[in-house]
């Protein structure tokens, strides 16, 4: 289990110094550059992504692990009451209400992360 853990912050540290390296721009052709008119030209082919590129892919990435984590929510529920029903078949109507309540405020919560995730592009 320990190994594990080491073996995903080790990547996870990797990732990031990768990541780091993708958008930083290159700075040996940007001090190459002689005027200010290459210079901006080098440095603006050296960078990968621009201020609004960013932005796209932090709401991207954002979208995608709220909707992941509304997902995972609603299937641990689902999973749960369906084992509550299978022990306590008399009770599967209060269980099947009570899961659709809490389903619906994952939903909502979830809808609402989602919305302000996509907010962020104006």
């Amino acid at each position: 289990m320990e190994l594990m853990r080491n073996s995903r912050a080790l990547l996870a540290i990797g990732l990031l110094v990768f990541g780091f390296g993708l958008f930083a721009p290159d700075l040996a052709l940007a001090q190459e550059a002689a005027d200010a008119e290459t210079h901006e030209a080098v440095a603006a082919q050296t960078v990968l992504f621009d201020g609004i590129g960013l932005k796209g892919l932090g709401i991207g990435i954002g979208v995608g692990l709220v909707v992941m984590g509304g997902a995972a929510g609603i299937g641990r529920i689902g999973g749960s009451a369906v084992e509550s029903m299978a022990r306590q078949p008399e009770s599967a109507g209060s269980i099947n209400f009570a899961m659709i309540v809490t389903a619906a405020m994952i939903e909502g919560a979830t809808l609402f992360a989602v919305v302000v995730c996509l907010l962020g592009i104006l």
